[in-house]
C-alpha cells in the first residue's frame, strides 16, 4: 500500500505526482523526466526516481532525504543523485552519517552542490539548470530543459547525402535550441528569476502561493513566502502554458483559494492554473 495519497496531474504525457501543504510537506515527482523536486517525507511512490532536486533544507521539504537514499539501497537501486544548494552539502552529509550509524548501514549518495547558473545533465538531451530564489540563504529553483539541434534555415532544403557531405567538411549546419519543460520555484518570494527567459517561457511553472487573504500579507513577508497579490504580479507577462500552485497555507481551504484566484487572475490565467492539492481538479 502506498505511503502517501499523492495528487496526480497529467499534462501532455507528463505525470506530476505530489503533495504540498505549507509547513507540513512538499514533494513533486515527474517520473518521465526522472526528477523529483524536494522530497518531503519520502513517499514510497517516488523512491525509484533517480534525481532529487532540493531547493533548500527546511524539514518540510527535505526531511525524507535519508529514507529516500537508504530505501534505494534496500531496493537494490543505484545511489540517488541529489542536487542541492552548495551550503547544504555538509549538513546533509552529517545527517546521512548519523542515520547510517543508527541504522547500522552506510547510506550511499551522490551529492552535487549547486549554485545559481549551474547545470546538471539528467539525460543526454535533458538538463537541470539552477537559479537563485528569495527564501533563505542559498535557496534555489530549477528548470528542466530539453536540448535539441535545429538545422539552420539555409540548409533546410538539402537532402541527406548533401548534409552528410557538409558535416564531413566540418561545416556547422545546425544550432542549439533549448526547450524549457518545467520550472519549480520551491519556497520563494518574487525575485530576480522573473527576468530569466527559461523561467518565463517554461511550459509548466510550479510555484508556491502560500497566502491568499489580505490579513496574511505580513506572514508572507516574515517567512519569505508568496502572497497571492505578489503571485499575480509575478506571472504577469509569463508565457507558461500550465501553472501549478503549491504550498498553500494550512489556514486556507482549497475552495477559498480558488475563489480568490478567480477574482484576482485574468480569465486566461485562471483557466491554466491548477492547485496541486485540489482533489477535484
Amino acid at each position: 500500500m502506498p505511503s502517501h495519497n499523492l495528487s496526480t496531474i497529467n499534462i501532455d504525457g507528463l505525470e506530476l505526482l505530489g503533495y504540498s501543504v505549507a509547513g507540513e510537506e512538499t514533494v513533486i515527482g515527474v517520473p518521465q523526466l526522472n526528477v523529483c523536486f524536494d522530497i518531503g517525507k519520502a513517499p514510497d511512490q517516488l523512491i525509484s526516481i533517480s534525481n532529487l532536486l532540493l531547493t533548500h533544507g527546511h524539514m518540510d521539504h527535505a526531511a525524507g532525504i535519508a529514507y529516500y537514499l537508504s530505501h534505494r539501497k534496500f531496493c537494490g537501486q543505484k545511489p540517488g543523485v541529489v542536487l542541492t544548494p552548495e551550503n547544504t552539502i555538509e549538513p546533509i552529509k552529517q545527517i546521512l552519517m548519523a542515520w547510517g550509524t543508527l541504522d547500522g548501514n552506510h547510506i550511499p549518495a551522490e551529492l552535487v552542490g549547486m549554485r545559481p547558473g549551474d547545470e546538471y545533465k539528467i539525460k543526454p538531451n535533458l538538463l537541470a539548470r539552477a537559479f537563485a530564489t528569495k527564501h533563505n540563504r542559498g535557496s534555489l529553483g530549477y528548470t528542466i530543459i530539453e536540448t535539441k539541434n535545429k538545422l539552420k534555415p539555409e540548409y533546410c532544403g538539402l537532402r541527406g547525402p548533401e548534409i552528410v557531405k557538409l558535416k564531413k567538411q566540418n561545416v556547422t549546419i545546425d544550432y542549439p535550441v533549448e526547450d524549457p519543460i518545467v520550472t519549480y520555484l520551491g519556497d520563494t518570494k518574487k525575485g530576480g528569476f522573473i527576468e530569466l527567459d527559461f523561467v518565463a517561457k517554461s511550459k509548466i511553472l510550479i510555484a508556491e502561493c502560500t497566502f491568499v487573504v489580505d490579513e496574511h500579507i505580513g506572514r508572507a513577508e516574515a517567512g519569505n513566502h508568496m502572497h497571492v497579490d505578489e503571485f499575480v504580479e509575478m506571472i504577469d507577462g509569463f508565457e507558461n502554458q500550465h501553472i501549478i500552485i503549491t504550498h498553500l497555507s494550512q489556514r486556507t481551504f482549497i475552495g477559498q483559494a480558488k475563489k480568490v484566484l478567480k477574482e484576482k487572475l485574468s480569465k486566461e490565467q485562471y483557466e491554466k492554473t491548477i492547485l496541486l492539492m485540489d482533489r477535484r481538479k
